[in-house]
């Protein structure tokens, strides 16, 4: 348990909600990608993260791999050091949603109590989750960076699909084949998805 800090004392800001849905032109939303390494994430969430800036909405994208190498740099691949990697991220999205941006997550996040930590976090009105479904050996043929063989080889321990699970979402906001579809059609439907948000405060 974190002890409480009695001498903190959160600041508030003088600008609503409301009035930050009127300037940005939406409501505030994390859009949680999770998968296997390999499924599409990062390729997904700047793909969307471009589509969301051509429309005028003001968004960003937390990277898995650009967190580890800055904010989370101090955190290894442990069950709990995953569990400290995603309440870092849901922490630093929540703050951005109350500035009123949009954040896209593209983070493996593969296990179930985690993802619904970070839900909780957010704000289950916020938290868009979207899972990134394809079959591990897509995932392995895609995979240039070599990991995968690495952790086949034991070179790298605690790899998501081969030394560590991965608990699929039982109810996502929406499931993507990203084997199958193309990455145009996987961006219009999560836009689709986030139509009532896009309309304005």
């Amino acid at each position: 348990m974190v002890a409480v800090n009695h001498a903190i004392f959160p600041g508030a800001s003088t600008i609503s909600p409301a009035e930050r849905a009127a300037f940005y032109r939406h409501q505030p939303a994390t859009v949680w990608l999770t998968g296997l390494s390999g499924s599409g994430k990062s390729t997904l969430a700047y793909a969307l993260e471009k589509r969301l800036m051509d429309l005028g909405h003001a968004c960003c994208v937390l990277d898995g791999d650009n967190v580890r190498h800055r904010l989370n740099r101090d955190l290894g691949f442990a069950p709990s050091e995953r569990e400290e990697n995603i309440r870092r991220v849901a922490e630093v999205a929540a703050l951005f949603n109350d500035a009123g941006l949009i954040v896209i997550t593209s983070f493996i996040s593969p296990y179930l109590e985690h993802r619904e930590m970070a839900r909780g976090i957010i704000g289950g009105q916020r938290f868009v989750e979207i899972y990134l479904d394809a079959p591990i050996e897509v995932c392995e043929r895609r995979d240039v960076k070599g990991l995968y063989a690495k952790a086949r080889a034991g070179r790298i321990t605690e790899f998501t699909g081969v030394s560590a699970p991965y608990e699929p979402p039982s109810a996502p906001a929406m499931r993507i084949n990203s084997d199958l579809l193309t990455l145009g059609a996987s961006v219009d439907m999560v836009l689709t998805s986030l139509k009532s948000r896009l309309a304005g405060a």
